[in-house]
């Protein structure tokens, strides 16, 4: 088959663009999954309230989805926190976090989505911003603002996440707490404490991610399933933890549905692209950025 040069080159620019938007979606699974070895399936669910929180604030108050997902990232902190000592006290302090943890979280990605069904019905919703209906044009490549400014605004994210992981002592010990509870207690770190920090964090992360989501396409309440799979998948493929590696396994997922999308059709996307996964999990099981 006969790949123009142009069509190839702008779906390599489309693919990177939406490998950042799935880090943004990722990096919460990240932190849950890959740093404290909680399953949260939910996860999703919560990146699509944080859409409809940006789409209120929107509509009724006129405010960029971006800057409304800062303005509630608190919020979201605080509820991720919430969740963490529900977790914490009925499973994890009983030994039970495993199957009745999992049904834990499948319990709030359900509420969470009947809640938001009650609420806003099954329509479609979108926001509205200056910047949506802009293109950039360099030479025959087109860059479209309504993935530009996603793809900056995850790696803004991404960056000041790693800096914090790696720079301050409450970011290290959310590195160590799944690996070695007990050297914490011995730097006088509450293990509890800690992971419940990072989780109010990976749920924080859920409101940027759902204000760059319904920037790129207008959603409804279970549309977050889509994403359950690749979020897990991504996280898993870049290495438990790594924030790099997420980035980079992101970009490629991103990569290979664009093109598969732009040159072969959209049905064949997802199958294409997690068997690109498989594949590569099967070359390298720790990961791309994982410990072999």
């Amino acid at each position: 088959m006969d790949f123009p040069l142009d069509l190839l080159v702008n779906a390599l620019v489309s693919g990177l663009l939406l490998g950042g938007f799935y880090a943004a979606v990722t990096i919460g699974v990240s932190i849950s999954f890959g740093m404290l070895d909680i399953v949260n399936i939910a996860h999703p669910a919560f990146i699509i309230l944080g859409s409809y929180i940006a789409y209120i604030a929107n509509s009724v108050l006129g405010l960029d989805p971006i800057v409304a997902s800062i303005l509630v990232l608190p919020g979201f902190y605080l509820l991720g926190m919430a969740i963490y000592h529900v977790y914490d006290v009925s499973f994890e302090r009983r030994g039970d976090a495993s199957m009745r943890g999992l049904a834990f979280f499948f319990g709030l990605l359900f509420i969470t989505e009947v809640t938001l069904v009650l609420v806003f019905g099954v329509d479609y919703r979108l926001v509205e911003a200056r910047y949506l209906g802009t293109t950039l044009h360099f030479g025959f490549i087109d860059l479209p603002m309504r993935l530009v400014v996603p793809f900056l605004v995850s790696i803004v994210m991404l960056v000041g996440l790693q800096l914090f992981m790696a720079r301050t002592f409450i970011g290290r010990a959310i590195q160590a707490v799944a690996q070695d509870p007990l050297a914490l207690r011995l730097m006088a770190a509450n293990p509890s404490q800690i992971k419940r920090i990072a989780f109010g964090m990976s749920i924080a992360t859920a409101s940027i991610a759902g204000a760059v989501l319904i920037i790129i396409q207008p959603v409804e309440p279970s549309i977050g399933r889509e994403y359950i799979g690749r979020v897990f998948a991504i996280c898993v493929m870049g290495g438990l933890g790594s924030f790099p590696g997420m980035l980079a396994a992101a970009v490629l997922l991103g990569v290979v549905e664009s093109i598969t999308s732009t040159f072969f059709g959209p049905s064949w996307s997802p199958a294409v692209a997690f068997g690109f996964l498989l594949l590569t999990l099967a070359v390298r099981p720790s990961g791309i950025f994982g410990r072999a």
